[in-house]
């Protein structure tokens, strides 16, 4: 086989590697939504975004596809005063993509966990970095707002003994942070402003009346009691006094927005 021979086959195979990587995108994209994965890397308000445009990306691959079928017994030789400068050879960039697509197919999204939450730091205060930012309700009543409600609810007035003696029922994932006693863990939540790039734990404390060990980090939990004001690291901080504790499976979605 000549060298031209070698190089018109390349430069026949080279588009239709375009052609696969753009297909295979737009296909991952939809995989993720129809699969429920979506929202464990993007917030809902961007869904449509990815759905339109997982859409082009498959009709750009379907029309460059026809293309390049009506052309394939075409070949030109390549034209030495026509070259472009290129920082990586042909075909790389569409290689790279169609690699990561393919990873994306066999990786599946996986909901962070405590550990992410202790490096990035558990808060009782929300960003004020918000797609579209809810009323604050007073009139809820305690035990129906869910953990993140309790944290808008001290965003707004953070005076814990405001809220002394209110019922509670929330759910979460436990996290163990080291200035924590024994007798306490965290309950946290993730929130998610945009996509998970920008993702970041809310919780607050709850104090137990047993050796936390007995829930392990990670371990989702239903949580009912009351709230007390404690001091927690030199900090008056509100806290969960549990009269009761249930292990739950975690949420089909684990992420609050």
């Amino acid at each position: 086989m000549t060298s031209i021979q070698k190089q018109k086959i390349k430069n026949q195979l080279l588009p239709w590697l375009d052609v696969i990587a753009i297909t295979a995108w737009g296909i991952l994209m939809l995989k993720y939504w129809f699969t429920g994965k979506l929202n464990l890397l993007i917030h809902p308000d961007y869904f449509w975004l990815v759905i339109v445009g997982a859409i082009g990306l498959l009709i750009v691959g379907f029309f460059k596809g026809i293309q390049l079928w009506q052309q394939r017994r075409r070949y030109e030789a390549p034209n030495n005063q026509q070259q472009h400068i290129n920082l990586f050879p042909p075909g790389w960039g569409s290689a790279l993509l169609l690699t990561t697509a393919i990873l994306g197919f066999i990786i599946t999204p996986r909901v962070f966990a405590s550990q992410i939450a202790l490096e990035r730091g558990v808060t009782e205060l929300l960003g004020a970095t918000r797609a579209q930012p809810q009323a604050f309700r007073p009139t809820i009543r305690p035990e129906e707002r869910s953990l993140i409600d309790w944290v808008r609810t001290l965003n707004v007035y953070p005076e814990p003994d405001a809220y002394t003696g209110q019922k509670v029922k929330v759910q979460g994932f436990v996290v163990h942070p080291p200035e924590l006693d024994q007798n306490h863990l965290l309950l946290a939540r993730f929130v998610i402003t945009c996509c998970a790039a920008d993702a970041y734990p809310a919780g607050l404390p709850v104090q137990l009346g047993e050796n936390r060990n007995e829930y392990p980090p990670d371990t989702w939990l239903e949580v009912e009691g009351q709230m007390i004001t404690e001091k927690i690291a030199n900090k008056r901080q509100l806290t969960i006094k549990a009269s009761f504790l249930r292990k739950i499976p975690q949420p089909e979605n684990p992420y609050s927005y």
